[in-house]
């Protein structure tokens, strides 16, 4: 008879951030998959729990998950974990767990802490719908491409981002997607957890007066107006603004925020009439 694969989330920070049911899955396998087996090992000793470890990340996912469903399809008990959260989530174990669920392997899930939802939920942001994108591409042109392709979705986006790379995001989300609301959650559940709040725009001013930012980063994004059918023209809605008294410059960062889209998309689209 087969063993069971129990995919177990660990803390994203606070070592006390783990499920009574997490601990004793752990001590009850047989083996643990993890990333880092020295980062597992401190998790493991803060806990009083001593069990085999083998290492299961992205540079050898594909060799490592035949290995584990065999031993699985053996009869063995294994726990996987990642470094920190939920392993999948932006993290290894697609192939592992696809595979024992195609060979006849019981996977089950073992739930807790998540830094998607640990970010969301003390965001501020709707969280009626969202949608998660992973890490943000590193290079400019197709992390501009990707904000681009979620322009137009109608919830919060969320990402991961690297500390090095946050101000280029921001200054790429506030040129591509205009001024929607931000959060940025920084070091979760950690002691210099830290949730900044403003327009892309604003946190970028703030971020470039203060030294770099460090740690783990979830990025999140409101969603932005959303256009509807009999909306105003653009054209008439500018003339009606400048007709208020609205300044040119003003007029335009008004239909900016209101339709979702940053003040260049503006200026050209009035340009082309």
């Amino acid at each position: 008879m087969s063993g069971t694969l129990y995919v177990v989330a660990t803390p994203i920070g606070n070592l006390e951030d783990i499920t009574l049911r997490a601990l004793r899955i752990l001590r009850e396998v047989d083996q643990i998959a993890c990333e880092d087996t020295r980062h597992t090992r401190q998790l493991l000793d803060r806990h009083g729990i001593s069990k085999p470890l083998v290492s299961y990340h992205e540079h050898n996912e594909q060799a490592r998950a035949d290995e584990l469903v065999s031993a699985l399809e053996a009869g063995k008990n294994i726990a996987l974990v990642s470094d920190a959260g939920t392993p999948l989530i932006a993290d290894p174990g697609y192939r592992l767990v696809a595979q024992a669920r195609s060979r006849g392997v019981i996977v089950a899930p073992i739930p807790g802490a998540s830094a998607l939802i640990t970010a969301l939920s003390a965001s501020g942001l709707p969280t009626d719908s969202f949608y998660f994108g992973g890490f943000l591409p590193a290079k400019k042109t197709q992390r501009r491409k990707t904000l681009e392709q979620m322009k137009g979705y109608p919830g919060t986006l969320v990402f991961y981002e690297a500390p090095h790379r946050i101000v280029e995001s921001l200054a790429d989300i506030a040129e591509v997607l205009g001024p929607r609301r931000v959060t940025l959650g920084r070091e979760l559940t950690k002691i210099h957890e830290e949730f900044l709040v403003g327009d892309a725009s604003e946190l970028l001013f703030a971020l470039e007066q203060r030294p770099p930012l460090k740690g783990e980063i979830t990025l999140m994004i409101g969603k932005g107006a959303t256009p509807t059918a009999d909306a105003i023209p653009l054209e008439a809605a500018f003339d009606k603004l400048l007709e208020a008294g609205v300044p040119r410059m003003e007029a335009m960062k008004t239909l900016a925020r209101e339709r979702g889209l940053s003040k260049r998309e503006i200026y050209q689209k009035l340009n082309e009439r």
